[in-house]
């Protein structure tokens, strides 16, 4: 595992973590000035939070409901202290793998990114496309304004009332039906060789620098480990004069259950 924040000494507000027979990738997202208004916590707690219960109740039932009842633990928690329905208040992405009874299980829920490596033949990429497609418009307005602007919030708060509804996209926030929304699958685990946990601060070597691609990321991984992956991101960042995201990877190799 390597998690790195954007900035040195930012408060990263990814979290990854795994057990024997499970990992999760959390990708906290909030960005708004006056947000503490709204939660006392903040993103980095949203995203530590939810990312232990996820794993805590990882070993039973599907991985939507283990999700769904993570978001609903982590929401009850401030239910009482922060306004968790506010369009600001954290909100996260979700990658979780888990083996179990012979198959590689996965869920990505948000712009998070697993890419299992196969066997035989090329990786498997999964991912969430909803959010890109929905905010590849505001993207382009708001690298128009300054950041922390009045437009720059203004242009964010009109892309999260995409969130968790029809048409829109789906998150980690408030409301556990947004569980039900997860792209799911399951491979037998004879099939899978690894399995990459991507944020999209760091699935960015890919799919925004177009730096290498897919099955070269994860020859990559193997040969240099995850934090030469993030290394050429903040490389590239720096390059084109784009602002860095927290980035984490969490890469495992061992799939057998314990």
């Amino acid at each position: 595992m390597t998690s790195v924040p954007a900035w040195p000494g930012r408060t990263n507000e990814d979290f990854t973590a795994a057990t024997p027979t499970a990992a999760v990738l959390v990708d906290g997202a909030g960005g708004f000035a006056g947000a503490e208004a709204v939660c006392r916590h903040g993103v980095a707690w949203y995203a530590r939070r939810l990312g232990a219960a996820i794993l805590s109740l990882a070993p039973d039932g599907t991985l939507p409901a283990a999700l769904a009842e993570a978001i609903a633990r982590v929401t009850d928690d401030h239910r009482a202290t922060c306004d968790v329905a506010d369009p600001i208040s954290p909100s996260a992405a979700v990658a979780i793998v888990r083996v179990s009874g012979g198959a590689v299980e996965h869920l990505v829920l948000g712009d998070a990114v697993v890419v299992l490596a196969r066997a035989a033949g090329a990786p498997l990429v999964v991912t969430d496309p909803r959010e890109v497609d929905v905010s590849r418009p505001y993207r382009s307005a708001l690298r128009d304004v300054a950041e922390g602007s009045d437009a720059y919030h203004r242009l964010l708060r009109d892309l999260r009332a995409n969130r968790n509804r029809p048409g829109g996209f789906w998150v980690a926030k408030d409301d556990p039906r947004a569980a039900e929304e997860a792209v799911t699958g399951s491979f037998p685990v004879s099939d899978v060789s690894g399995v990459v946990l991507l944020s999209n601060g760091a699935s960015r070597i890919v799919d925004r620098f177009d730096l290498t691609d897919w099955p070269g990321a994860v020859a990559l991984l193997a040969s240099s480990g995850p934090a030469e992956i993030i290394h050429r991101v903040r490389r590239a960042e720096a390059r084109h004069a784009v602002p860095p995201d927290d980035a984490t990877i969490t890469l495992c190799t061992d799939l057998t259950e314990a």
